[in-house]
């Protein structure tokens, strides 16, 4: 009882197994095959690869429909719309790299499914860049119809808000409920190994208890790769950016909550630190001497009149969180963000407090 109190009315603890409306069963595992890591098979990087192979024969005859134009340097809206077009030497390539792309994901998926932490699992949300646009979603189609002929009965799902948004309003999840009660919103930030985006995400508590409705109101991103900072001029930027944010956001009137959100790449321990996938952030963000939530209240040690609070989790978990308003038909889900790599989070749906008194009270009455 006590420990039920402290998790869905209190602060979570950076990376926390217990979320107010979920439990997180695994996050950021790590498999691995006689190639090396399982999730390299289907990341962004993986579906470049197999367009430049498929290339390669009609590069040679000079039949290229490409041209001299490098595989990673072809836009997802060019691929897009390469799918539907008249060129249909082009429009085949594209669709035969889908093909092989998803058989690559299906097997990165039964790899997760045969584990102790996935089974059981009855949906899979998929996210990350990859997964923008009719490509992606053609991908992750073609995946579940390969895992449904082998019998996985598992539904794979892109995921409903924008990848660059998921990560922003998952963070909501973050909270414990009772900051929506007197907060139209809070800030976010989705740190990742090329970019750090922060934003402003308004809950529209009242529209929808369980954020179906939640939005980003405004968001700053900074591609710190070009920059290359260092660690600490890394946080430094990122403390501003937050506080002009809450400048715009205490202007525009909004009720912002004392809270930080915040998702990284990583195992995140409880304590704030990074304990390993933290490699390509500026510096050494696995170091026990940092620890990114105190420098982040030391930045901002207040938001209008209370102190501030900061919870830290996977970027991977953060990104599936999103997704807890549309998962209640389901017990078990997971996600999988296909990104520079593979991020993956399994959950269990959480009946909360309410929910569980008028299920005692019910029973009492029959």
């Amino acid at each position: 009882m006590a420990e039920d109190l402290i998790t869905t009315t209190g602060i979570a603890g950076h990376g926390a197994a217990r979320l107010p409306s979920v439990d997180v069963d695994s996050f950021n595992i790590e498999l691995k095959d006689e190639d090396g890591f399982v999730g390299d098979r289907a990341s962004k990087g993986a579906f470049r690869e197999i367009l430049d192979n498929w290339r390669k024969p009609l590069r040679k005859s000079g039949e290229d429909p490409f041209g001299e134009e490098p595989s990673d340097k072809i836009s997802k809206k060019v691929l897009d719309e390469i799918l539907v077009g008249d060129d249909l030497e082009a429009s085949a390539i594209v669709h035969s790299a889908i093909e092989e792309f998803a058989q690559e994901l299906a097997y990165v998926t039964r790899r997760f499914l045969k584990t102790k932490a996935w089974a059981k699992t009855e949906r899979i949300v998929v996210g990350g860049g990859f997964r923008e646009g009719r490509m992606g979603e053609l991908a992750i189609a073609r995946t579940e119809i390969i895992l449904k002929s082998e019998d996985f009965k598992v539904d794979l799902v892109p995921i409903r808000f924008h990848p660059d948004e998921a990560g922003l309003i998952g963070a909501l999840h973050l909270a414990p409920s009772w900051i929506f009660e007197a907060h139209d919103s809070i800030l976010a930030v989705d740190i990742g190994g090329t970019n750090i985006r922060c934003g402003v995400v308004e809950t529209n508590w009242k529209k929808a208890k369980d954020l179906a409705k939640a939005a980003v109101w405004k968001s700053e991103l900074w591609r710190h790769a070009d920059d290359e900072p260092t660690r600490e001029g890394a946080v430094k930027r990122l403390v501003k950016m937050l506080k002009g944010l809450i400048e715009e956001a205490e202007a525009e009137g909004l009720k912002l909550a004392p809270f930080i959100g915040v998702s990284c790449p990583g195992v995140i321990n409880e304590d704030g630190s990074i304990e390993k996938g933290a490699q390509n952030l500026p510096g050494n963000w696995e170091s026990s001497k940092f620890n990114l939530p105190a420098s982040l209240i030391e930045g901002i040690p207040a938001i209008g009149d209370h102190d501030t609070a900061v919870v830290m989790h996977n970027d991977g978990v953060a990104q599936g969180l999103a997704e807890v308003p549309f998962m209640q038909d389901v017990e078990r889900w997971g996600v999988l963000t296909i990104g520079t790599g593979l991020g993956n989070a399994r959950f269990t749906n959480r009946r909360n407090g309410k929910d569980a008194r008028k299920d005692e009270k019910k029973a009492k009455k029959s």
